[in-house]
C-alpha cells in the first residue's frame, strides 16, 4: 500500500488501564494497522481483544501509552486537546451501537448539533442536517424524537450525524449490534452504498460475520494485537 493510499495508520500501539490497585489491564500490546483511503474495513476478535480500545484511539477519543496514530498524513496522538477536538469534529464521524442520540432533541437537532460542534452557524447546520437525513431516507422524519423512531431509524439518524460534516473516515463500534437481522442488513447496505458513492472510508468493529462479509477486508485482533491475515479466524 502506497503512502498516498493510506488514510489511517496505527503503529505499535500499547495501552494499559489501571482498574484498581495491582489490577492492570493490558488492552493493546503492539497493535499496528493501515487503512486504505476509501476502504470499508471490519475489525473482529473475541471480547477483550482490544477492538474497542483501538477504535477509541483511532478516533482520538483516547491516547496510547506508546505508539503512533496518523490520520491523512498527520500524526494526531500527540495533539493538544483543542486540536484533537477539531480533528474529531471535522475529520472523523462516529456510529455507536447504542445510537447515542439526545432523547429531547429531534432527529434534525441531533444531526445539526454535530455541525454546530464543528463551528457551523446554526442556520447552515439546520440545512445540512436536513440534507443528511434526506440522504438516509429520513427526510420525512426531521421533527421526530428518538422515542418516535424505530431502532433502524435511530441508527439512520446516527449515520446522518456521522456524515453531516463530510468526514474523511467514519468509525463504527458495533453499529448493528442493537438491531434485528433485517435492520442490520439494511443499515449495512446503506453504509456500503455511502462508501461506494462518496469514497468515505469506514472502519467497523463487529462480532457479526455478515457485517464483516459486507466489507472489503477483515482484520482480527487477539490479546491486544492485530493478527496477520493468515492467522485470522472467525470468533
Amino acid at each position: 500500500m502506497n503512502d498516498g493510499d493510506v488514510i489511517l495508520q496505527i503503529r505499535a500501539l500499547y495501552k494499559t488501564y489501571e482498574l484498581g490497585k495491582e489490577n492492570l489491564v493490558r488492552a493493546l500490546r503492539g497493535a499496528s494497522l493501515e487503512v486504505a483511503r476509501g476502504e470499508m474495513l471490519a475489525i473482529m476478535g473475541p471480547s477483550g481483544s482490544g477492538k474497542s480500545t483501538v477504535m477509541h484511539i483511532m478516533g482520538c477519543l483516547d491516547t496510547p501509552d506508546q505508539g503512533e496514530v496518523w490520520l491523512e498524513g498527520r500524526r494526531v496522538d500527540k495533539l493538544k486537546r483543542h486540536e484533537l477536538n477539531r480533528v474529531r469534529s471535522r475529520q472523523i464521524g462516529f456510529i455507536f451501537q447504542g445510537f447515542n442520540l439526545i432523547p429531547t432533541f429531534t432527529a434534525a437537532e441531533n444531526v445539526a448539533l454535530a455541525c454546530e460542534y464543528a463551528g457551523m452557524p446554526r442556520r447552515k447546520a439546520k440545512a445540512a442536517a436536513a440534507r443528511a437525513l434526506t440522504r438516509v431516507d429520513l427526510g420525512d422524519r426531521l421533527s421526530h424524537h428518538p422515542s418516535e423512531l424505530s431502532g433502524g431509524q435511530q441508527q439512520r439518524v446516527a449515520i446522518a450525524r456521522a456524515l453531516v460534516n463530510e468526514p474523511a473516515i467514519i468509525l463504527g463500534d458495533e453499529p448493528t449490534g442493537d438491531l434485528d437481522t433485517i435492520n442490520s442488513r439494511e443499515i449495512m447496505q446503506m453504509m456500503r452504498d455511502i462508501n461506494k458513492s462518496t469514497g468515505t472510508t469506514f472502519v467497523l468493529v463487529t462480532h457479526n460475520p455478515e457485517v464483516a462479509a459486507a466489507c472489503d477486508r477483515t482484520v482480527c485482533m487477539r490479546d491486544g494485537a492485530v493478527l496477520a491475515d493468515e492467522e485470522c479466524r472467525p470468533d
